[in-house]
């Protein structure tokens, strides 16, 4: 039982630390597109924030906690 709990914890700490750079971010102004009409998505964003360099150690987190979950499922 304690993998179980251990485990879902872990998996919830790991999303919450991998939403956290998401989270901390100021909202975005409105402002224009070149090709007209207005947007709310960041200028110059590219897809960088989403790559595994930058998010591995909660990725690593949520991978501790699935691991023990399964474990705890089969014991």
């Amino acid at each position: 039982m304690w993998a179980i709990l251990t485990g879902a914890a872990l998996i919830i700490g790991g999303l919450l630390f991998l939403f956290t750079s998401v989270l901390g971010r100021k909202p975005s102004n409105p402002h224009r597109m070149p090709q007209g009409g207005t947007t709310l998505e960041p200028r110059r964003q590219g897809l960088r924030f989403l790559g595994i360099s930058q998010n591995w150690p909660a990725l690593a987190v949520i991978a501790i906690g699935a691991l023990l979950l399964a474990y705890g499922g089969y014991s």
